[in-house]
């Protein structure tokens, strides 16, 4: 991919279709949709959602990174630190849903 190859609206590498709320406020689903517009390599990171047991949902982001690679470790560990902040068990670890 060229340098001059913009990024910005792409969905890139999706590993599993993370759940949003329809809430536009809400966090995660502000996170998701600057991962979509940003122009360079970035990743979105969430814990899984299954509708009966998942209370909450922990997501990070890193948008911009010098590598798809960096992106993903970057997310990663965002949301594992704001689920370790917010002391929650349920909705499992975090994965990264999609990176670019």
């Amino acid at each position: 991919m060229g340098a001059a190859e913009s990024l910005a609206g792409s969905k890139g590498d999706t590993r599993f279709h993370p759940f949003l709320p329809r809430n536009s406020k809400d966090p995660c689903t502000k996170a998701y949709n600057a991962y979509v517009a940003a122009s360079g390599h970035s990743a979105y990171a969430t814990t899984p959602y299954m509708r009966v047991t998942s209370l909450y949902i922990i997501c990070g982001s890193r948008l911009n990174a010098p590598s798809q690679k960096a992106a993903e470790e970057l997310a990663l560990k965002s949301c594992q630190a704001t689920r370790n902040s917010y002391k929650v068990t349920t909705g499992g670890g975090c994965e990264v849903a999609a990176s670019k």
